[in-house]
């Protein structure tokens, strides 16, 4: 049997050797935030002291993104450390899509912690199908609580078509209470449950602070479609946020309780750059576009026994890479993985290294491509192609292509060959 003290070898499907002490991870993702959201990334309106004392107590990363511009995609690539184009989920499900998700025959991270004896939980937002086989449970999930759609009422829990969306494994339930107290209530519960003798993976991707804008303590605040995208930031999202934030502390203080700080990994991310309310400041544009407001994203590591506390680092990072980095932290096979573990950057025995990324939108009201390398930022679209310098131009303000158009050609011809590599491997459904 597999203990947290115990070494016996790799067994099981997915392993590799293991330490001596196999941490137990939290992973935390957010719905929608706005790069400038969190206090440690420059908030001045919203207080979060619990997200910021991770960042105190770790490693806060400058130049994270997401894997995706939103939902769906940058989930895929989370779970499964790799492209979301490789599984045909390059866009957010829409409510009520039916007969589409993450195939059961692929492999998670939660899949591979499972097979590897942790304990594995997901309480919040799925988003990355509808039906059972697509669901947290056919994908390494012992015990799953929340929503599987993106666009849910924080009160009815309802989604916008007025369909029920609260989830027991694969039951539909009706609960009372908001999102992230329920959210939050389970997660501790968990937390409260578990014991040394096999380690955890805990979940917690909340659906704040996504649309509808909807403040704590007021069960009153159902939405219809007609006031579906109302509110404003102080008086909604502000205390969206600081509920998150709550709940963060909440789980933390579960955590010291037990005694399973030191040796738990958390990770605190979000999914895509924020939305009309968010403050996505110093980048450009929004949710949706491939713009750095669009995919620039928080990105926060704490493993007080392996990480060291209050650093920063321009290490560049995207969501699958944290996938590979608890696979890493964990002992299991990062094989097949397009993400690059982060561990040796995090825990300062390895310089930061450069990293390569791809990202593209193919829909009717909007085309584009990018690709990151080093500082350069190549991004088109239409009729438009512009290269950026991110070490001087955050904001993509100035174009350079003119200037330098031998990185303007490279950064498309890595592009090019990037989408060459999908072809060749087309998954067996597109999801537009």
């Amino acid at each position: 049997m597999w203990t947290r003290r115990t070494f016996l070898g790799a067994i099981g499907a997915g392993l590799t050797a293991q330490p001596a002490s196999r941490p137990n991870v939290v992973l935390i993702m957010t719905d929608d935030m706005g790069y400038a959201d969190l206090g440690c990334y420059g908030s001045k309106d919203i207080s979060t002291p619990h997200i910021d004392g991770i960042a105190r107590s770790g490693v806060r990363l400058t130049d994270c993104y997401s894997n995706g511009p939103v939902c769906t995609p940058t989930r895929c690539g989370l779970m499964t450390g790799r492209y979301q184009q490789r599984f045909g989920l390059e866009w957010a499900l829409g409510p009520g899509v039916k007969g589409y998700g993450l195939e059961p025959h692929n492999t998670t991270i939660a899949t591979l912690l499972k097979n590897a004896g942790y304990k594995t939980a997901l309480f919040g937002k799925w988003h990355l199908g509808y039906e059972p086989e697509f669901g947290p449970n056919r994908h390494g999930f012992e015990t799953f609580a929340g929503l599987l759609s993106g666009n849910v009422d924080h009160y009815s829990h309802k989604e916008i078509n007025d369909e029920e969306d609260w989830y027991e494994d694969t039951k539909p339930v009706k609960v009372d209470g908001y999102s992230t107290e329920l959210i939050r209530d389970r997660a501790v519960k968990f937390i409260d449950a578990q014991s040394e003798a096999a380690p955890f993976f805990l979940y917690l991707p909340f659906n704040a602070v996504h649309w509808p804008f909807q403040a704590p303590g007021r069960p009153g605040d159902v939405r219809t479609r007609p006031t579906w995208f109302d509110g404003t930031r102080k008086n909604d999202y502000k205390p969206m946020l600081e509920a998150v934030d709550g709940a963060v502390g909440a789980v933390l203080s579960a955590l010291e309780r037990k005694g399973f700080t030191r040796n738990t990994l958390v990770i605190f991310t979000n999914d895509n750059g924020g939305e009309r309310l968010s403050d996505n400041r110093p980048f450009f544009h929004h949710k949706a576009t491939l713009w750095e407001g669009g995919i620039r994203v928080a990105g926060i590591v704490k493993w007080p026994s392996v990480v060291p506390a209050g650093k920063t680092s321009k290490q560049a990072a995207m969501s699958m890479d944290f996938t590979a980095t608890i696979a890493e932290a964990c002992g299991v096979s990062t094989e097949g993985f397009d993400g690059a573990s982060l561990l040796s950057v995090l825990k300062g025995e390895k310089p930061e290294f450069p990293r390569t990324f791809f990202w593209r939108i193919n829909r009717a009201e909007r085309v584009q491509r990018a690709c990151r390398k080093g500082n350069w930022k190549w991004i088109a679209g239409g009729e438009f192609e512009q290269l950026h310098d991110l070490s001087k131009d955050v904001g993509e303000r100035v174009n350079v292509s003119w200037k330098y158009p031998e990185v303007t050609r490279e950064l498309s011809k890595l592009y090019s060959e990037w989408e060459t590599m999908l072809k060749k491997n087309p998954p067996p459904r597109v999801i537009a």
